[in-house]
């Protein structure tokens, strides 16, 4: 805090109370309790008038203080002018010095007496005339206070009339008393306008302040130290306070006091009020003042903000938001949240009508009233929003949600869909909707914040009960009758009430489908119900596929019921009475076959897949086999009757017409003749008589609940035990295999038949099973894959027993004898017996090798070939056979073939010469040459650069001895290129002869 306002002026009767430190020490005067007068303020338009606007002159007395008299020479002083003033202050001295001349002249008879009493008397009148000019300013501060006091209205205070003091008395109002009592005048009066701690601002307190600062003509600098004073006092009256509540109350004051000096500077508030400096309080916490006051402020105004706001109270609240330093934000915040009180207001009195249980006649009536308040407040709003001059209006303005209010929130929820069910119900009343009641239920949607799929249930559900009222007195009335287009009549009715036609099918579904429920409810239907069920099928516009389905749905399950009943009875109880229910309910329940045979095909599947899981579920494949035949015998002795019961025929025309048919797809088929166990399982006459009864039913099939491949495994389980007979356990560990007749094939394509395999699938079946017995033993047969005349009739012998076809005998003996070939040769390969000449003649013998020998074994074979061709001593190379024929005989890559010889031949060039010397130095001659010919067959393959060796001597032998070899010239001359041998080096060794040999052959002894 300043110390400088902690020290006390010079003694002065004039001396402000707001200036000295002692009035705050609240022991004394008057002004050590704050208090709140009324006086004359301008107030705005919107601010409701008070009665107690006008004060008597008391209270301005009260605010500045009582009339203060003039004491001394002060009255003298105020009824001179300055002019005056000024010559009587001349006089005052000039009649001193003279009456000191006179005096000192008489009584001192010199002139230097005279002097001296000139001087005396003439200081004395100079200090009278000082005397009367130094009190003038506090003359003119006393008259400033009467001025101010005096009026009535603090208001009325005109600075003109401040300026005629100031210069009636000739003193400026920097002069030091009249500023002070300018200062003390201002703080006295902001003391009384800005309101207590408990009390809010009211909004025209910084206009107030402003033009008595004005008035005044008070300095800003000055103004602002006034402020930091007052801010000082609340702040020691803070410090000083004992209990919260009044510390709570001096913080609001300081607050307010804080927003008020802000507002009153301006912009020049940041360097005139050191809050921080002097309060140590912080920038964000003079901001928060100042939001709260201006939200306080603002809040005031917005009250006078009803239902009926028009443009003048919209720009009138943008002017007051601007005024007051709020936020666009904030404001907007405000405006909405204010505008949602006024709508929750109308939601909760239409609420407690809603949920009073006392609810008069008028209560629906009194809710949607309320509603179409809240409604027409905010089309009121959006209106204004779409104004031309919207800019000038509040922040906020806009429609209305209850989002972050009351309302807001899961519990409430619920209430706000019953508002808007009441609405809808309201809209849909007389039996329409209209165009302006989807309009505002849109606008209730949005209001209530409610979704779209929550108010489309609402309104589904309102809908719908209106629609099926309006379709009720429709046919009650006959007008739906009557209509010469029910379709037309019944769009008519939807588009009135706005209702989807879809929904209204299902309505219409619905209804019929209760009907129906209706009429089957003794286990079928009469032509009686047949014919009401087509009118109002007629009537109501249902489709073909909606009754079709409605029917096997209701019908159907009655019918399901039957047949579940039927199916249980089991293969000893499909009696008569079973028979005939079965008849009453599948041609009474007037289901067509196709439905009444998906429903009975379901209930038998699922008996037919509990026997394949158990079958499934078996230990061994006899006990499979048996859970397969009782599921045959199910389905002869049950299903097959079920099926002529619901298509109304007998059991035996139902099974001979597919027999027949079967029989003529059969002969159609070499297959069935080529296989033993496939003549077996034809219907005969025979064995049909044998049996008594004739085949199962084929059209209900498990082909649509189980793979191809599992009811391939069904099947050959049931043929093996065909084939196998069953085996019987008897004591000490024995088995006996009982053999079945040709009764059990029979059986087995019954199976096939409701297993759904078709004549292809049924004829690989036994293939396979026989090509597999027969692969088995010819397996053994031919184990060393030598084919001859006696193993060939054995093999025959085997055909014939397992009744497997030549042609595929024939497939299953070459596959075996390729299998065993293709491991000789590529045993023979990896050993490295057979060479490309054997390859070729297997080839002219038609054997695939490709498929026998892989590529990398066919690569061995090619490089195997052409290292052999390098190192044959022969010295020729046929690029043609090694580039193209043999890679073409093994079917390898050409390319990749000729990067082998490549690299082959280099690689033997260099080996051949170090063998060649090698052999030279152990005198092999015939050596010698072969490895100058491998040589020269690598050069053939990759031309090559003329050899170098350390020992030339060594090349010229080696060119003597195979040129006594009697090679060809041009393989003579290649040798003599590729060993680097001069012309006339070998035209020596040529004269030289056998010379040269038995030369070195005699140095060879003697060493």
């Amino acid at each position: 805090m300043n110390p400088s306002l902690l020290t006390a002026p010079p003694p002065s009767q004039h001396s402000s109370p707001f200036l000295n430190p002692t009035p705050f020490r609240f022991s004394t005067t008057s002004l050590t309790r704050r208090r709140r007068y009324r006086i004359s303020l301008i107030r705005s338009s919107s601010t409701p008038p008070d009665p107690l606007t006008s004060s008597p002159p008391s209270v301005t007395s009260d605010v500045f203080g009582g009339r203060r008299e003039l004491s001394g020479i002060q009255p003298l002083v105020d009824s001179l002018s300055p002019p005056l003033r000024l010559v009587s202050s001349a006089l005052i001295v000039a009649g001193a010095i003279a009456a000191g001349y006179g005096l000192g002249f008489r009584f001192g008879k010199s002139r230097n007496t005279a002097l001296g009493g000139a001087v005396a008397i003439g200081a004395a009148g100079g200090a009278a005339a000082y005397a009367l000019n130094a009190c003038v300013p506090e003359v003119a501060a006393a008259n400033l206070h009467n001025y101010v006091a005096g009026c009535d209205d603090p208001g009325a205070v005109k600075k003109e009339d401040i300026e005629e003091i100031a210069n009636k008395y000739g003193v400026s109002k920097q002069d030091e008393a009249f500023n002070a009592e300018l200062c003390d005048l201002y703080c006295r009066f902001v003391t009384s306008v800005v309101p207590p701690g408990s009390e809010d601002l009211k909004g025209d307190e910084v206009d107030t302040i402003i033009k008595f600062k004005s008035s005044l003509g008070i300095d800003d600098p000055d103004a602002a130290a006034m402020h930091m004073e007052i801010g000082r006092r609340i702040f020691r009256q803070r410090l000083e306070t004992g209990d919260r509540d009044g510390d709570i109350e001096q913080r609001r004051a300081f607050q307010k006091l804080v927003y008020v000096s802000t507002l009153v500077f301006g912009e020049a508030s940041k360097f005139l009020l050191p809050w921080k400096r002097v309060f140590r309080v912080t920038d964000s916490q003079v901001e928060v003042a100042v939001r709260d006051n201006a939200q306080r402020l603002y809040a005031f105004k917005l009250k006078s903000v009803g239902r009926d706001v028009d443009v003048n109270q919209l720009v009138s609240l943008r002017e007051a938001q601007l005024s007051c330093l709020l936020s666009d934000e904030l404001a907007e915040d405000m405006f909405k949240e204010h505008t949602r009180k006024l709508v929750e207001e109308n939601i909760s009195t239409a609420l407690s009508i809603l949920k009073s249980r006392t609810r008069a006649v008028r209560g629906a009536t009194q809710v949607v009233e309320e509603l179409n308040k809240a409604l027409a407040f905010n089309n009121l709003l959006i209106s204004l929003k779409n104004h031309p001059d919207a800019g000038r209006f509040a922040c906020g303005v806009g429609p209305i949600s209850l989002m972050g209010g009351e309302y807001d929130g899961d519990r409430k929820m619920d209430d706000l869909k019953l508002l808007y069910r009441a609405y809808v119900a309201d809209s849909l009343s007389s039996g329409r909707m209209v165009e302006n009641k989807l309009a505002a239920l849109n606008q209730l949607k949005n209001i209530f914040g409610l979704g779209k799929r929550e108010t489309e249930g609402i309104m589904l559900d309102v809908t719908s009960k209106a629609y099926r009222k309006r379709l009720a007195q429709s046919v009650s009335g006959g007008d739906l009758e009557a209509a010469d287009s029910k379709a037309a009549f019944l769009q008519n009715i939807c588009d009135e009430l706005h209702f989807d036609p879809k929904k209204a099918s299902e309505i219409h579904e619905e209804i019929y489908r209760q009907k129906l429920q209706q009429c089957v409810a003794d286990g079928e239907l009469n032509e009686e119900d047949v014919a009401i069920l087509l009118r109002l099928r007629v009537m109501l516009c249902v489709p073909q596929q909606t009754v079709e389905a409605a029917h096997a749905d209701i019908c159907g399950s009655l019918f399901e019921k039957v047949v579940k009943d039927a199916i249980a009875s089991g293969i000893d109880g499909y009696d008569d009475d079973v028979k005939k229910s079965v008849r009453k309910a599948a041609h009474g329940l007037r289901l067509t076959r196709e439905a009444a045979m998906s429903i009975a095909s379901t209930a038998v599947r699922k008996i037919f897949m509990n026997y394949v899981k158990r079958s499934r579920a078996a230990g061994n494949r006899i006990e499979a086999a048996k859970e397969l035949k009782k599921m045959i015998a199910f389905n002869s002795l049950v299903v097959t009757e079920l099926v002529a019961d619901i298509k109304g025929e007998s059991s035996d025309a139902a099974s001979e017409e597919p027999i027949k048919e079967e029989e003529v797809q059969i002969e159609e088929d070499d297959d069935w003749d080529s296989l033993e166990t496939l003549r077996k399982i034809k219907p005969r006459e025979k064995l049909t008589a044998k049996l008594g009864r004739r085949g199962g039913q084929t059209e209900i099939t498990l082909k649509d609940d189980l793979p191809e491949r599992d009811r391939t495994d069904l099947y050959k389980t049931y043929l093996l035990f065909c084939l196998t007979g069953e085996v019987t356990k008897i004591p000490f560990g024995a088995q006996i295999t009982t053999k079945k007749d040709d009764s059990e094939y029979l059986l087995l394509n019954q199976l096939g038949g409701i297993l759904g395999l078709t004549d292809k699938e049924i004829v690989e079946v036994h293939r396979s099973l026989a090509e597999q017995a027969f692969r088995q033993q010819a397996e053994v047969i031919l184990a060393d894959g030598q084919l001859t005349k006696a193993r060939i009739e054995q093999l025959n012998e085997v055909q014939k027993q397992v009744g497997l076809p030549p042609q595929y005998a024939q497939k299953v003996i070459k596959n075996i004898t390729t299998t065993k070939m293709g491991a000789a040769i590529e045993t023979a390969v990896s050993q490295g017996r057979l060479n490309i000449k054997q390859i070729r003649e297997l080839k002219e013998a038609s054997v695939d090798l490709d498929s026998m020998l892989s590529e990398s074994l066919r690569e061995n074979v090619f490089k195997k070939t052409v290292d052999e061709m390098f190192s044959s001593g022969t010295g020729e190379f046929d690029g043609e056979e090694v580039y193209e024929k043999i890679p073409l005989d093994l079917n390898i890559n050409a390319e990749k073939a000729k990067g082998v010889v490549h690299e082959l031949a280099r690689t033997r060039l260099s080996n051949s010469l170090i063998q060649a010397v090698s052999l030279l130095r152990q005198r092999n001659s015939s050596g010698v040459v072969s490895s100058l010919n491998d040589l020269l067959a690598c050069d053939k393959a990759v031309p090559s650069e003329p050899l170098s060796w350390e020992v030339t001597e060594e090349l010229a032998d080696l060119f003597a001895i195979y040129m006594k070899s009697d090679p060809a010239p041009e393989k003579l001359s290649r040798l003599q290129y590729l060993l680097g041998i001069s012309d006339s080096t070998a035209a020596t060794l040529r004269e030289m002869g056998d010379r040269v040999l038995q030369i070195g052959t005699e140095e060879e002894f003697v060493f």
